[in-house]
């Protein structure tokens, strides 16, 4: 059998067991739920918001306090859009936050700034 010809068998054997796998584990890992973040370490959180200094760069981007930055009528309106946004500042930081660490964050702010309601 020629080159080509082992290439395209492999190829076509792959494809058929990726088709096989079942659709879950061809999902990307989702975030924990959203729904409360009930499970979230707060106590992480809130020693990751202080030591990564969140509050003084909020200040930089919008002076006073840099309470300003809480703003639940603005872009971040939901659970999701407020992790998601705890994950970029993660990520254009460097900081490195692991995605449990993430929701750490994401839920003490929940409690302490945004206070949107439960999902049902």
């Amino acid at each position: 059998m020629g080159t080509r010809r082992r290439q395209v068998a492999a190829s076509a054997w792959f494809l058929a067991a990726a088709a096989a796998l079942p659709a879950a584990a061809q999902q990307p890992p989702q975030p924990p739920a959203l729904a409360t973040y009930a499970d979230a370490d707060l106590a992480l959180g809130e020693k990751l918001y202080r030591e990564h200094r969140c509050a003084e760069c909020h200040a930089r981007r919008v002076g006073g306090d840099g309470s300003a930055i809480y703003r639940p009528q603005g872009r971040i309106n939901t659970l999701g859009a407020l992790r998601g946004m705890v994950d970029y500042c993660s990520t254009e930081l460097n900081l490195g936050l692991f995605p449990e660490e993430v929701t750490a964050v994401a839920a003490v702010l929940q409690r302490d700034r945004y206070r949107f309601p439960a999902a049902r």
